[in-house]
């Protein structure tokens, strides 16, 4: 007699079950099958070309001059003298996030920067968020800084050959007659001409504009220390811990530049040792530059003068020497420091772009490799006259702003990662480890939440709807065709 409990002799074992909705939503990229991938594309590889002295540069020109060249007039008439303590508060928070990204970067060295990092962590969902809020944070931030170029421009122009552009041409709709702003079109295309002849070539090009600012900064420093008045640190806080807490939100802008290196994995020579390295120095490096040259600021210029003043530290040099000389000089290098980072920083989103498209998630068009210059040349063009277009038509205050709460929130997920991949994979090799193992990341994860929370009703609503366009586009798109769906999908059907 046939045991009845045993199947028939010609019936198969029943093949293994889709996986559902909620595991499909949290399947997590193995780190081995990340850091394998390194570097491929479509149709060619990323080369590796980057030390230590190129990423560390990478990351200075994707931060330094932002905050101080663009968005000072921003955040000065928000804190008044105060505004110190903002970018203390703002770098500090950045600190903490630096040591998850150094982490991280080291352990998991890839081109995708959090995006990754989430991946390997927290899975495909959380990934795609954060893959998202990068999006907005590069691809705007590279908008936000075109704008406040043109500023630049102007004063460089208006000093050395008497002409301005004219306001339609040279500013957003809605701001002082503006139309159309061309300059911050052009200088977006001239970063993408650059990026496109390769990582090392940009690499090199960026040094030297590098330099140019650092030095910049120093002189203004030099020539505002001789109309310096303490008299302008009276009534320190005049608007008070929310004034302070405000201005340190908008300025935390500022500081992303310093996980670009993050995205230059995949071009990295030696990225585990090297990365970790190049995150903590450059932040390091700015947040001392920015702290000197906002008190020197502050003492040459009453703060309440500084409301819609973008090009405040060029006229700050021509009101203490009364001459247009020094003024124009620095409006010079202010010209060349805001390209250097308008193009590291839109380096930074198409390699976002690259890692996120190798994945599935977004269209392979953005993962397509040139085989003579290793550059993803069709992502680079994309991204580029969208950035461009963008910064021609939004004012600068809501770019800077939208690119706040984006960067803030990816961070926030990073200070997670960290403490999930040191859970789940303890045994993994890490060149850099965050001291004091979970408070730090914690601490970082306050910081971020504390400042999105300082941010405006407005910021928080244009938030919402990028998150809601994200999520539609992801379960239209990416739910389905991403490459771990198409891997699950194909073992299903191969087991039947």
């Amino acid at each position: 007699m046939l045991d009845q409990g045993a199947p028939p002799q010609n019936q198969k074992p029943a093949a293994p079950a889709s996986p559902g909705v909620a595991a499909r939503l949290m399947r997590r990229k193995p780190v081995e099958r990340l850091v394998a991938e390194g570097g491929q594309g479509e149709g060619g590889r990323l080369r590796r070309s980057l030390g230590l002295w190129q990423l560390t540069m990478i990351s200075i020109g994707a931060t330094l001059g932002t905050g101080i060249f663009v968005v000072l007039g921003e955040a000065v008439p928000k804190a008044g003298p105060a505004v110190i303590l903002s970018f203390v508060i703002a770098g500090v928070t950045a600190l903490f996030s630096a040591l998850s990204y150094a982490e991280l970067a080291g352990t998991i060295p890839v081109s995708g920067s959090s995006y990754s990092y989430a991946y390997a962590t927290m899975g495909e969902l959380i990934a795609w968020v954060c893959g998202w809020c990068l999006l907005l944070e590069y691809g705007v931030s590279v908008a936000a800084v075109a704008v406040g170029w043109g500023e630049y421009l102007n004063e460089l122009l208006d000093g050395t050959f008497g002409v301005t552009i004219p306001d339609a041409l040279a500013n957003p709709p809605g701001v002082h007659g503006g139309v159309f702003n061309l300059p911050a079109l052009i200088v977006v295309l001239l970063a993408m001409t650059f990026l496109l002849g390769g990582a090392k070539e940009s690499a090199r090009a960026n040094t030297v504009m590098v330099c140019v600012k650092i030095a910049a900064l120093v002189l203004f420093c030099a020539i505002g220390l001789m109309g310096f008045k303490s008299g302008n640190y009276s009534h320190f806080m005049p608007l008070g811990m929310g004034g302070v807490s405000a201005a340190g939100a908008t300025l935390f802008f500022s500081y992303i530049g310093f996980d670009a290196a993050s995205t230059a994995g995949e071009e990295a020579k030696d990225a585990q040792r090297d990365l970790p390295r190049a995150i903590m120095l450059s932040l390091v490096i700015v947040t001392a530059l920015y702290v000197l040259v906002a008190a020197v600021a502050i003492g040459a210029k009453p703060w309440r003068t500084f409301e819609n003043s973008e090009a405040a530290l060029a006229q700050i040099m021509t009101d203490v020497t009364g001459r247009s000389f020094w003024g124009t000089l620095l409006a010079f290098c202010a010209v060349i420091a805001i390209a250097s980072v308008v193009l590291t920083v839109l380096y930074g989103q198409t390699r976002i772009l690259f890692a996120m498209s190798r994945d599935g998630l977004v269209p392979k068009v953005f993962a397509r490799v040139h085989h003579k210059t290793g550059v993803p040349r069709a992502n680079t063009v994309i991204v580029a006259l969208f950035c461009g277009v963008l910064a021609a038509a939004i004012p600068l205050g809501q770019l800077a702003d939208a690119t706040s709460i984006g960067t803030l929130f990816a961070f926030a997920l990073v200070n997670i990662a960290v403490v999930v991949l040191r859970r789940t994979r303890p045994e993994m090799k890490r060149t850099f480890r965050v001291p004091l193992s979970w408070v730090l990341p914690a601490l970082g994860f306050i910081c971020c939440v504390w400042m999105m929370g300082s941010l405006s009703t407005v910021t928080w609503t244009v938030f919402g709807v990028w998150m809601a366009v994200g999520l539609v586009f992801y379960f239209l798109y990416g739910y389905r065709r991403s490459r771990l769906a198409t891997d699950e999908d194909l073992a299903v059907t191969a087991e039947k």
